[in-house]
C-alpha cells in the first residue's frame, strides 16, 4: 500500500465523493428503532391515549433549530366499532393561521394505516413500549404554493396523560425543520 505524499491526494474529488456517500449511508442507518422502547413504561396503547379531548402546545423550528412559529391545538379522538380511529385536530398558530387535519387510523397488519387529507403519502403508525413511530409525506403551504415534506414522527408517553411528540421534517433527504409538541389528555371535570 502506498501512502500519498501530499494531503491533496487524500482530498481529491473521488475521495471526497466516496467520503460523502459513506457518511450519508451511515447516517441513514443511525437512529432509534421501536424495539429500543419495548420495555419502557408507561405502556402506550393508542386506543387508550387518543380517546376523547386532548390539547397540544408546541413549536416549529427551521433547519437551523430556530423557533419560527408556536401553536396550540385541540384534538378530538374517537374509535368506532371496527377499530378505526379518528383524530380531528385544529391548530392555531401565533401568526393567526388556523389549520385542521383529520387523521383516519385504520387497522393494518403492523399497526394502523394513517392517512389525512393533506397527507400525500400515508404512513403506518407502529408502537412498542412507550413509543409510537410514523413516517409519512405531508403537503404544506410554502410561499404562493405548496411543498411535500417527509415527516419522521416519534411520540413518547411520559405519564398516562402526557405525550411528547418530536417530528423531523425533510426534503430530498435533507432536514429542513422540526416540530416539537406536548399532547395532554384533558382532565374530566
Amino acid at each position: 500500500m502506498q501512502i500519498p505524499s501530499s494531503p491533496r491526494k487524500l482530498a481529491g474529488p473521488k475521495s471526497l465523493a466516496w467520503l460523502w456517500l459513506s457518511l450519508l449511508l451511515l447516517s441513514g442507518c443511525a437512529g432509534p428503532s421501536l424495539e429500543d422502547y419495548s420495555d419502557r413504561e408507561p405502556k402506550l396503547v393508542p386506543e387508550r391515549f387518543f380517546q376523547g379531548e386532548l390539547s397540544a402546545r408546541g413549536v416549529v423550528k427551521d433547519f437551523s433549530g430556530e423557533v419560527i412559529r408556536t401553536f396550540d391545538a385541540d384534538i378530538i379522538a374517537s374509535w368506532d366499532a371496527d377499530g378505526v380511529g379518528t383524530l380531528d385536530e385544529e391548530f392555531r398558530f401565533d401568526d393567526g393561521e388556523v389549520q385542521t387535519r383529520v387523521w383516519t387510523l385504520t387497522p393494518a397488519e403492523e399497526g394502523y394505516h394513517a392517512d389525512a387529507g393533506d397527507v400525500v403519502e400515508p404512513g403506518t403508525m407502529r408502537w412498542q413500549g412507550n413509543a409510537i413511530h410514523m413516517n409519512y409525506v405531508l403537503r404544506v403551504s410554502y410561499g404562493d404554493g405548496t411543498i411535500d415534506v417527509r415527516m419522521d414522527d416519534w411520540m413518547y408517553l411520559i405519564t398516562p396523560d402526557t405525550l411528547i411528540n418530536q417530528t423531523t421534517m425533510s426534503k430530498w433527504g435533507i432536514d429542513v425543520g422540526e416540530v416539537v409538541l406536548v399532547i395532554s389528555k384533558n382532565s374530566k371535570d
